[in-house]
């Protein structure tokens, strides 16, 4: 009897001591925490406790809606899109360093203090950027979207010793009911910006492994519901991007509302500058942030070159930022300043003023003309891109650049109108500057200058233009119109050109008069103050210009 009551206890013991051993390989964490873990904490608990002071670029981060500059209308259409009951999806375009993610961030907590706004407290901003998400093809790694870390990868542990597939939420999951903010979103991974788009539709994220069985019993609970229902996903994406908006896939598009972001002017950039001199406690002079304006390209670049000057005068135990500091970073850092387009006072013959987009938003260039008779007629063009690749998916197409259609039109449109054959003439256009003009519409300035040059007769001064010619004189609208305003506005333009049909009643607040035309010789009659028939009439009376 006793010996069976021993064998009995020995059994006991043996189970005892065996569901020990496997509800501690079930649960690490019971597991007694070895003494070099301990000292590892505690080494990284100590690099927690030190830090280096915070950069001025963190300091000079916007904390409230005043604090981004130049963006107003910006920031009113984000709120539109976000801060109601039915917030969209967001793409945001516009040059660096504008202030778009700190926009984002403060909108969402306007949001959050909608009564109506489906966001609240719980809801999350979680910030990605698509140039640097690490993306497997074989899903092995995905913190954009999540992964399922499956036994043959996971290794050791609780889980995957028993061969159960692990799925790992990813930053769609985490910005659930919140916002994901997607920096640089037209870099982003054409399979990745593909199952996006299926995660913006179905507002949760599927997972698939071979490992998963539905009747295992050894997977979890959550696990199969996981498989089974996905990973709840249902966020609104803000993305942002310095691309133009055709680069970017039209199926994005199509469910993103589009907002622009403008590029900073210099009386913003010296406001910046300002804001980030005071924030680093010092004083700075007028003429010193007149060149720190000169020399950025956007609010990142004045915040840089204002830490700089403050680590200059810093060293030399000065609390004020003066001229010659901003003067001596901007030369030895290899700072480029920029040239501001002024519009000539005095008008010059063959000379017009032509509005174009460019990456930083509208800009006012010079478009110039010669006009002589010659043996050898012909075409010629400075400045302006001849031809154009178009890719056609599995082909290249190679076609005249709308820049020299627009010439031709004019020229056609022109002749039609003065009765003048072009065909006798060496005809030269010139766009100083360097900058390759495309696009079709320089049509007006074109037509300015030939018609100043071959009546002898400078345009109106102060005068600026945009908008396409076509063959028959007609004037057709174009793009980027408020942009192409702006800039027209900060280079002194006093009366702008532009489509009738691109003309809006709340262009009348600019401080300019914005004039719309329909055809050429509206063109023409404000120009040059004549209408069309008398011009043509007198032209027989003024000689072509042969120089």
């Amino acid at each position: 009897m006793i010996v069976l009551l021993v064998e009995a206890g020995l059994i006991g013991l043996l189970i005892w001591y065996t569901s020990r051993q496997r509800n501690k390989a079930m649960d690490p964490a019971r597991e007694h925490k070895p003494k070099q873990s301990v000292q590892e904490l505690q080494r990284l608990q100590e690099l927690r406790a030190r830090h280096l002071n915070a950069p001025l670029s963190e300091l000079a981060r916007p904390r409230c809606f005043s604090d981004i500059v130049g963006q107003q209308e910006g920031i009113r259409a984000l709120m539109a899109a976000l801060c109601g009951p039915n917030p969209q999806h967001v793409l945001i375009y516009g040059p660096p360093g504008v202030g778009k993610t700190c926009a984002a961030r403060l909108v969402l907590e306007e949001a959050k203090k909608c009564a109506d706004s489906p966001f609240n407290e719980h809801s999350r901003f979680i910030e990605m950027d698509a140039t640097c998400i690490r993306f497997d093809e074989r899903a092995i790694a995905d913190p954009l979207l999540g992964s399922v870390h499956d036994p043959i990868y996971q290794g050791a542990g609780a889980l995957g010793s028993r061969g159960v597939p692990q799925p790992k939420p990813g930053a769609v999951t985490r910005a659930h009911c919140g916002v994901l903010f997607l920096d640089e979103i037209g870099e982003l991974h054409p399979m990745q910006m593909n199952k996006l788009l299926k995660v913006l539709e179905d507002r949760c994220v599927h997972f698939e492994s071979a490992y998963y069985a539905p009747d295992n019993t050894a997977i979890p609970q959550h696990i199969h519901d996981i498989f089974q229902n996905g990973l709840p996903a249902d966020f609104r994406l803000v993305g942002a991007t310095t691309r133009r908006p055709e680069e970017l896939p039209p199926a994005l598009r199509s469910r993103c509302v589009e907002l622009h972001f403008r590029p900073l002017n210099r009386p913003e950039l010296s406001q910046v500058a300002a804001g980030a001199a005071e924030r680093a406690g010092y004083g700075i002079e007028a003429a010193a942030l007149e060149q720190c304006a000169r020399h950025s390209m956007s609010g990142r670049d004045a915040v840089n070159i204002i830490q700089l000057a403050s680590g200059l005068a810093h060293n030399e135990q000065r609390r004020t930022i003066t001229e010659a500091d901003v003067r001596w970073i901007a030369r030895n850092c290899n700072y480029t300043p920029c040239i501001a387009k002024h519009l000539a006072e005095k008008p010059r013959v063959g000379v017009a003023n032509l509005l174009a987009v460019s990456g930083m938003g509208g800009v006012a260039m010079e478009i110039e003309c010669t006009l002589k008779k010659s043996r050898t007629p012909a075409l010629v063009l400075g400045g302006i891109v001849e031809e154009e690749e178009l890719d056609a998916q599995s082909r290249r197409l190679r076609r005249k650049s709308t820049a020299r259609g627009s010439v031709e039109n004019v020229l056609c449109a022109i002749s039609a109108y003065s009765g003048i054959d072009f065909s006798e003439y060496e005809v030269r256009f010139n766009i100083p500057g360097g900058m390759p003009a495309d696009g079709p519409s320089a049509g007006i300035a074109v037509a300015i200058a030939l018609w100043s040059a071959v009546t002898d007769t400078p345009p109106l001064p102060l005068l600026a233009a945009t908008g396409e010619v076509t063959i028959h004189g007609d004037v057709r609208p174009v793009g980027g119109v408020r942009e192409k305003i702006e800039a027209a506005i900060e280079a002194g333009a006093e009366r702008i050109l532009l489509p009738r049909e691109n003309y809006d009643s709340e262009f009348s607040a600019f401080p300019c008069e914005i004039l719309p035309v329909a055809t050429v010789a509206d063109v023409l009659a404000i120009a040059f103050f004549k209408k069309v028939s008398q011009q043509i009439h007198e032209i027989s009376a003024v000689p072509v210009c042969t120089n």
